[in-house]
């Protein structure tokens, strides 16, 4: 009843295992989700991270949710990870969330990443600065 509607979805991310970040989000998909099928159609997407462990946020004890606290909203096109950044991914996703080694595999599981091509950051009530991608 929502076909053609964006609508937000929460996944697990990982940007590269712990000691080899590289900025680029990956995700562990299954097609039988609703968000995933719509991605697989019309890749477009935005994630929005808040500042969960900024000194900001922490040192005040605020929720990271609170408008002073800063969010990174990164907007670009979802796409299957090629056959030779796979063993990448993998070891990106299941160093940070090892229980995904354990999803059932009836759900055909694979990787996505997010194609990054415009970063704002939001840092306080509103204000709303762009972010050029190769930095």
């Amino acid at each position: 009843q929502i076909q053609g509607m964006p609508y937000g979805n929460c996944l697990l991310l990982s940007d590269g295992p712990v000691n080899n970040s590289t900025g680029i989000p990956f995700f562990y998909v299954t097609p039988k989700d609703n968000t995933v099928a719509d991605l697989l159609k019309n890749p477009v997407a935005s994630l929005t991270l808040p500042e969960a462990d900024g000194n900001f946020c922490r040192k005040n004890v605020i929720d990271p949710e609170d408008p002073r606290c800063a969010r990174l909203t990164l907007t670009g096109q979802m796409v299957t990870v090629p056959p030779e950044e796979v063993e990448f991914a993998k070891q990106a996703m299941f160093s940070r969330h090892p229980i995904v080694r354990k999803w059932p595999r009836s759900y055909e599981w694979f990787f996505m990443k997010m194609n990054i091509e415009h970063i704002w950051l939001q840092s306080w009530y509103g204000e709303v600065s762009a972010i050029a991608v190769e930095e």
